[in-house]
C-alpha cells in the first residue's frame, strides 16, 4: 500500500490528503449517491473485516471534510446509518 500524499486540486488551491483520506474520498465519490456504511467503508478503505466497534470513520471524514473546506457538503451524513457522496445532478 503505498502511504505517499495526495494532492487534489479545488479551485486552483491545492489540498494535500493523506493516502487514507483520499482512498476514503475515492470509495465514497465511486459510489456517488449511494450509502456507504461505516462497516462498508472499514472494509473498502481500511481492509478491516468482521464485526468492529470503532470511530475511526467518522474521526477520517470529520478531517477530510475539514481539509475540503467549502466543498465540504458533497460528503453527506446519515445519522446512524453512515456516509455518502452527494449525488448533485
Amino acid at each position: 500500500m503505498n502511504n505517499q500524499p495526495r494532492i487534489l486540486i479545488i479551485d486552483d488551491e491545492e489540498i494535500v490528503l493523506t493516502a487514507l483520506e483520499f482512498r476514503l474520498l475515492i470509495a465514497l465519490a465511486q459510489r456517488k449517491g449511494r450509502v456507504q456504511t461505516r462497516d462498508a467503508l472499514l472494509t473498502h478503505v481500511w481492509e478491516m473485516n468482521g464485526d468492529i466497534t470503532t470511530r475511526t470513520v467518522d474521526t477520517h471524514v470529520r478531517r477530510l471534510r475539514k481539509k475540503l473546506g467549502d466543498v465540504a457538503d458533497c460528503i453527506e451524513t446519515l445519522r446512524g446509518v453512515g456516509y455518502r457522496f452527494a449525488d448533485q445532478r
